[in-house]
């Protein structure tokens, strides 16, 4: 951690006997996860939040009852999914987000599809936007949903700015999340990257098409996706549709990108 949370200083003209201490110890656990601690070491953690090894125990039974924390096939925990669809109800108040909303709308509004904006979170994306026509959509994907990154369009198109060693060492056979006929994925991956853009066909739900571009940030990593999504009966009927569904996913990820850029945000 780039702070020590036990030193933390309150708000100006805050004291000691105004806080709820409890709270104060459980949102420094929370942060401390959050910012990708380990809570393998009980002793350690409690050390750096200031509290003893029992009280932790009880913090992290305490966050995990109400949803903010889940726990790690490995050991160890992680933030919820139910904290990262908080999390972003907060950032639809960033600038930022903000501009993503606003183009997220208008390809909703103009292709009558829906549109989501995906960040990639080590070898999953998670969902943080969506924008829906009336029609609606049938889909088990909501905000906070976490799907790994090798198996969507907007993964692969966040995935095809890596290097192939990266890829290998993230999803190769041996790796923690090993990805089924990996060379053929890969030869997937290196189209997207030719193209630009990633398609899913029936992927991830049958019956659901999706297109997805990359969001490049300042450092030219790619910090997200925006993938528009509808079901497969509309791209039958309307042949037009998948082009015109790729043009504008690609247009509207070239411009988030140079705001991205231009703003000097990785």
């Amino acid at each position: 951690m780039t702070k020590d949370l036990a030193q933390r200083a309150g708000p100006p003209g805050a004291e000691s006997g105004s806080l709820v201490t409890p709270m104060v110890r459980g949102l420094r656990l929370l942060e401390y996860i959050a910012q990708g601690g380990s809570t393998g070491n009980l002793s350690e953690v409690g050390r750096l939040i200031d509290v003893n090894r029992v009280t932790v125990t009880r913090l992290l039974v305490t966050l995990e009852q109400e949803g903010m924390i889940e726990r790690l096939p490995s050991g160890g925990h992680r933030v919820s999914l139910r904290f990262l669809a908080l999390s972003a109800t907060a950032l639809g108040n960033n600038e930022f987000m903000t501009v993503v909303r606003r183009y997220a709308q208008l390809l909703c509004q103009s292709l009558g599809v829906s549109v989501y904006y995906t960040v990639l979170d080590d070898t999953n994306m998670v969902y943080l936007l969506r924008e829906m026509p009336p029609s609606g959509l049938i889909s088990h994907v909501t905000l906070g949903s976490r799907v790994p990154a090798w198996q969507i369009a907007p993964g692969k198109a966040v995935l095809a700015n890596y290097s192939n060693d990266t890829l290998k060492a993230m999803f190769g056979p041996g790796s923690i999340q090993p990805v089924p006929q990996f060379e053929n994925w890969l030869q997937d991956i290196t189209h997207v990257r030719e193209k630009g853009y990633a398609w899913s066909l029936s992927g991830l739900e049958q019956g659901i098409n999706a297109c997805a571009a990359a969001i490049i940030g300042a450092d030219d990593k790619a910090m997200g996706a925006l993938s528009v999504v509808g079901p497969e009966r509309i791209f039958n009927d309307d042949e037009t549709l998948a082009e015109r569904v790729q043009a504008a996913v690609c247009e509207a990820t070239k411009a988030l990108s140079k705001i991205r850029q231009c703003d000097g945000a990785a």
